[in-house]
């Protein structure tokens, strides 16, 4: 039997962020078993801590979807430093760092919180007129809707689009086939309130039609919109509006550029399961 945890993310409010399962001490179990557990579970992604392989990591974490293994999801990331913490782990260094598949992920604590510092993206630039008119024949939206478009990917495959406003962002109802095995971020701008943005997170190709909140997209956003002026330095998300949640996602950019991604994290369920 291993320890376990399930923890909301993204919520200062119970239920009403986005929950990731966390199976401790993974050590042992075969990557078959870790994909029909996270399959089981049936949550956007189920996580496994293990010993780290670097010097320079406090732990190692393997990230599995419904559909398969993830070098990098945020949500995941600040719910499995979560779990860590509240087994007993101690960090080596003020900061935590998590081995994964992208390398190095550095987590702090802020204000109560747990942020992660975003990675760099492994593919940015321009998004093809073909895969735009696919995005827009996937959201059920005319080209013309398209404010603005970015490929963001920080490893979950991420491209993003901006439209009208937070309330174009909210109307969408898309058709999952049309996407296929795209990763869409869709975002839009309050005029005024509390959050800066909303965010929505299609990736039928993970398994999950629609993600509740997201980290990795978040991260990606913040660096595409921060870094052409769109947002300011710091602002807050919102995202799981459109199912019933209230995710709040807290960016902020320290003076060296880094661009970190909060929020708060809950245990809601603790226990032992047995995967063989």
């Amino acid at each position: 039997m291993r320890a376990f945890r399930q923890v909301d993310v993204f919520s200062s409010e119970p239920l009403l962020g986005n929950p990731v399962a966390v199976v401790h001490d993974a050590q042992g179990l075969s990557d078959e078993q870790l994909a029909a557990f996270a399959r089981w579970t049936n949550l956007s992604e189920t996580t496994f801590l293990l010993p780290p392989t670097r010097p320079e990591a406090d732990y190692r974490l393997r990230i599995f979807t419904p559909g398969g293994e993830l070098p990098f999801a945020g949500h995941p990331t600040l719910g499995s430093a979560h779990a860590w913490l509240e087994n007993g782990g101690v960090a080596r260094g003020p900061r935590i760092v998590q081995e994964c598949g992208v390398g190095l992920v550095e987590l702090r604590r802020e204000d109560d919180q747990l942020a992660f510092a975003a990675p760099d993206r492994l593919r940015s630039g321009p998004v093809a007129e073909d895969d735009l008119a696919r995005i827009a024949d996937g959201l059920r939206i005319g080209p013309d809707e398209i404010v603005a478009a970015e490929w963001v990917d920080n490893g979950p495959g991420w491209v993003a689009v901006l439209l009208a406003d937070a309330a174009a962002v909210l109307s969408i109802w898309p058709d999952p086939g049309a996407l296929g095995d795209l990763a869409v971020g869709v975002v839009g701008i309050y005029p005024e309130g509390e959050c800066a943005i909303e965010v929505r997170a299609f990736v039928g190709g993970l398994g999950v039609d629609e993600d509740p909140v997201t980290g990795s997209l978040n991260a990606s956003v913040a660096q595409w919109l921060t870094g052409n002026g769109t947002l300011p330095a710091s602002y807050v998300a919102s995202q799981g509006t459109a199912l019933g949640r209230r995710g709040r996602v807290h960016i902020s950019t320290d003076p060296d550029g880094v661009i970190w991604v909060g929020g708060d994290t809950r245990t809601t369920i603790t226990g032992s399961v047995e995967l063989g």
